[in-house]
């Protein structure tokens, strides 16, 4: 395995889903990790990530300098190198040229971390602060036209540094040289599989709840559904999912969660049919905000009314994953900025009085699919596309109301048709309809009307971070547009959203 310490970069995910693809397990961790816990882990490499801070700065962020002298093999990388320079003696300064984007990097040997690196190649720099004086024993392995000093190592210390960004796309080679650290500095073995994480996760769990009742809120998700036949697995019959029905949902959802889980897998689901007390919480709302409040109240009374019914349960399971912890609780206690929240990240009402099972925590959302396939989910529902917890009620943008959340749910339908249709359906992050809350003048049937607008949205993206706005087919385009002003009534235009994050958000609401 590899620990991960977050010095405050944005890019800690992406470090750790690099290591991952390599079928490296990896754990992100604050700097205040002790000693004792690194040893207790046993990892076979260190990362230190980059961040935001100077290491001059009186709050910068520090790690115990004997996690430098463990005989582990670590990589450094920005921060992370300024920090190890620093502590080793060197010197660190203000650059006389800041050096931000893309910039041509140089290895002066094509072994250790750059074995099957060009003697050119690009490489994203992001950095104020320069190397001035090496440590004693390190050596330039590397450079940049701007920076001496990109990248360095110790060899027999097995201390290495790179000034640069090896986990973003914008260094091609970076991936490669994330590899060279794994397997020929760290001598990693690839066996972090999802088989084996089942394995692992069941007896985690066993052990965890005992004889004990485990209760779970299943929405239906990717999430909540690999959580839930994950724990089955390992309880069985003391597992029990609680389906609440928001009548926010899309067309066909509830049923096809019945036809899986109750008929199909055998487990004991609890439906609690709630839409009635959902809208009428939301009627006369439009601001977006108060309708995730109130739909998340409404949501937790009817579940803690069902969970009350449930008599000795000891355990909540959440289907919360890495991202959510990482975005919400700042990488464990480390300084990256909280990006977030996340309506399942320490949201446990204390009254509830249970504690929380999270199996799929250390996992990312690629991860959590591919264990969805190890434990024989149907395709449909392994690769389904992300859906927001309030549900389509914060795609009727302004009040939401069953008539608008009726137009809504059929013209989501009809674009997740055409989009399955034209096999663009695994291709895309996500694609959906969203109701507007204006109306605007057509002719239909040389009659004038003033009827509802749709917008389509459909983005590409790895992990919801960033999406860019999907290049679909005009011809695909014009084919949905018709089909719904056609067959849907209410709807007399539709537009095609094309923003893309940042600036804008993935959900319009």
């Amino acid at each position: 395995m590899i620990i991960i310490i977050d010095f405050g970069s944005q890019y800690n995910q992406l470090i750790a889903r690099r290591v991952r693809e390599h079928k490296v397990y990896c754990q992100i961790e604050p700097p205040t990790l002790t000693v004792e816990k690194v040893k207790s882990l046993a990892p076979d490499g260190i990362i230190l990530s980059g961040g935001p801070a100077s290491i001059y700065s009186e709050n910068s962020p520090k790690i115990d300098p004997e996690l430098l002298n463990l005989g582990i093999p670590v990589l450094g990388i920005c921060y992370g190198l300024q920090f190890m320079v620093h502590n080793q003696g060197g010197k660190v300064e203000r650059a006389d040229k800041r050096e931000y984007g893309l910039a041509m990097f140089h290895p002066k040997e094509a072994a250790g971390l750059f074995e099957g690196v060009p003697e050119a190649t690009e490489c994203w720099m992001s950095h104020g602060d320069s190397i001035k004086e090496l440590p004693e024993g390190f050596v330039i392995t590397g450079s940049t036209d701007n920076t001496k000093v990109a990248a360095i190592a110790h060899k027999k210390k097995k201390l290495f540094g790179l000034q640069f960004h090896p986990e973003v796309t914008h260094t091609p080679k970076g991936k490669r040289m994330l590899k060279n650290f794994l397997f020929n500095v760290c001598d990693c073995k690839r066996n972090w599989t999802m088989k084996s994480f089942v394995k692992e996760a069941v007896e985690e769990i066993k052990e965890t709840a005992g004889d004990d009742k485990v209760i779970l809120g299943l929405s239906g998700g990717v999430d909540s559904s690999v959580a839930a036949v994950l724990i089955h697995k390992a309880i069985g019959k003391n597992l029990y999912p609680i389906f609440v029905d928001n009548g926010l949902l899309r067309k066909g959802e509830a049923d096809r969660l019945k036809e899986v889980f109750t008929q199909n897998l055998n487990m004991k689901v609890r439906y609690a049919k709630a839409s009635r007390k959902f809208l009428s919480g939301l009627k006369g709302v439009t601001d977006p905000e108060k309708k995730r409040k109130i739909i998340g109240k409404v949501f937790m009374d009817v579940f803690e009314e069902e969970a009350k019914k449930i008599k000795g349960a000891k355990f909540l399971a959440q289907g919360t994953l890495y991202p959510d912890i990482i975005e919400s609780v700042s990488a464990f206690g480390g300084p990256s900025a909280v990006i977030k929240s996340h309506h399942n990240v320490g949201g446990l009402p204390k009254k509830m009085k249970l504690k929380l099972i999270e199996p799929l925590k250390y996992l990312f959302k690629d991860e959590v699919r591919l264990l969805g396939e190890e434990l024989g989910l149907p395709g449909d529902m392994v690769w389904r596309q992300p859906f927001p917890g309030p549900g389509l009620a914060i795609r009727v943008i302004g009040e939401v109301t069953a008539k608008r959340l009726s137009i809504l749910r059929e013209v989501d339908a009809l674009i997740i048709e055409e989009i399955r249709k034209n096999d663009y359906y695994r291709k895309l992050w996500q694609s959906f309809g969203v109701l507007l809350p204006i109306k605007s003048v057509g002719v239909m049937g040389d009659q004038r009307t003033y009827e509802n607008i749709i917008a389509i949205r459909a983005v590409t993206s790895t992990d919801a971070m960033t999406a860019d706005w999907a290049r679909l087919p005009h011809d695909m385009l014009a084919v949905m547009s018709n089909r719904i002003i056609n067959e849907i009534n209410g709807v007399n235009r539709v537009v095609y959203d094309i923003s893309s994050k940042p600036p804008s958000t993935i959900e319009w609401e």
